[in-house]
């Protein structure tokens, strides 16, 4: 199985080199690879042994950073280090301000590994949700480096729990200890003999909880909404702005934000396309009052927005749902936010529980999503919906402070 992992991981990178001349992001990780070793051991000096927090994307970096900002206001002489595996975590955070170093994640081969963590001589090591590399796992407990999994969640249908995944069962047990954020996942572990996990939560609720109490000052999207009803859409992909097109067209009188997932050109063009009386944030400086005023639509085409947008919403719409899987959900509940979104949720947890508590509503088709719209007109189940949300967030804090206990008992700082 270890040929089978190596080769798949060999022919992963071939085949990203081959396709990055016509395609940005696999462009963005081949190049963002070279010569890494280089820059590394020309940035880290030797014996400044820095925590490494990894991270899969941006989503997963959400999750890491309640730690990474309780660790600096703690410790600020400790050294972080991020690494990333995809381009969308990278290039928008590779300027973090509480990290020291930032790098992509050589390739997952023994040799890389040895390289890695010879290079770097991290004091431990965080990773985060449900990225699971065998050599550099393997070669973190051959070295003795704690290798944390924060915010760690378990599924049934995963290789792990299979009657095939020896292989994969190994990669786990080279973990020190996993923060876990449900019980199901508690009870998978044990049933494959891991016992070195405790229920902690998910992190993001501290990082978006947070956010609930700062009131956002955007006076060109003020400007825009006016004294008009908005609707937010977040991480949109083309199919969610479809869906969000449908609305706008039942409800004129409402003004629509859009921050798409991706923001190439080709993707605004589309937008800009798809919604005649739109502006794009990016030119808001070329538009009169009266053009920011009488748009329907405000295409934001930049990043780091999005999660104060939500504070002016009076629904969401949270895309990927037609896709691999929605995106986050949780900047929209902690301001009290109905939210909408589409079928392909059930891996995510928090979006699970807001559909149970009444606060999330999925719909498969535009009829559902019209009924749904329609309903949530009324202001009263409107405020119930967004203040079961608000709740949900603000009763579920504290896994950072769970972490960071056991990262301070087991002395690892």
């Amino acid at each position: 199985m270890r040929l089978i992992y190596d080769l798949g991981i060999l022919l992963y990178g071939i085949i990203l080199r081959m396709i990055s001349p016509f395609h940005r992001k696999a462009k963005l990780w081949v190049t963002g690879r070279k010569n890494v070793f280089d820059q590394i051991e020309q940035t880290i000096p030797k014996g400044d042994k820095p925590i490494w927090f990894h991270f899969a994307s941006l989503g997963e970096f959400e999750q890491g950073r309640s730690v990474i900002e309780l660790i600096k206001e703690k410790y600020p002489q400790e050294k972080i280090l991020l690494t990333f595996f995809s381009p969308s975590g990278y290039e928008i955070r590779k300027n973090f301000a509480l990290a020291d170093y930032v790098f992509y994640l050589p390739e997952d081969t023994q040799k890389n590994a040895q390289k890695f963590i010879e290079f770097i001589e991290p004091r431990f090591v965080v990773f985060t949700k449900y990225e699971y590399w065998y050599h550099y796992f393997n070669q973190l407990k051959k070295s003795g480096i704690p290798l944390l999994m924060i915010s760690a969640i378990f599924r049934n249908d995963q290789v792990f729990f299979k009657s095939y995944g020896g292989f994969f069962r190994k990669i786990l047990k080279n973990v020190t200890y996993f923060f876990i954020q449900n019980n199901h996942s508690t009870y998978l572990l044990k049933s494959i003999d891991i016992l070195n996990a405790g229920l902690a939560g998910d992190t993001r609720f501290d990082r978006v909880a947070a956010l609930s109490k700062k009131q956002p000052n955007l006076i060109v999207v003020q400007k825009f909404i006016g004294k008009q009803q908005v609707l937010v859409g977040g991480s949109t992909w083309p199919k969610d702005e479809e869906f969000i097109k449908s609305i706008s067209e039942r409800y004129s009188l409402w003004k629509f934000i859009l921050a798409p997932h991706e923001i190439d050109v080709e993707h605004i063009e589309s937008i800009t396309r798809l919604f005649p009386k739109s502006i794009q944030y990016s030119k808001i400086m070329d538009y009169s009052d009266e053009e920011i005023r009488a748009a329907q639509v405000l295409i934001i085409d930049s990043i780091g927005l999005l999660s104060s947008l939500y504070y002016y919403a009076d629904l969401t719409y949270i895309g990927g749902g037609f896709g691999a899987g929605i995106h986050n959900t949780l900047e929209a509940a902690t301001y009290g936010k109905p939210i909408l979104f589409g079928p392909k949720y059930e891996k995510f947890q928090e979006a699970i529980d807001l559909v149970e508590l009444g606060a999330g509503f999925p719909f498969t088709k535009e009829k559902e999503l019209m009924e749904i719209v329609q309903a949530l007109q009324d202001q009263e189940k409107r405020k119930i919906a967004g203040d079961s949300a608000a709740d949900y967030v603000q009763q579920r804090r504290g896994a950072t402070q769970i972490i960071m206990k056991y990262i301070e008992t087991e002395n690892l700082i």
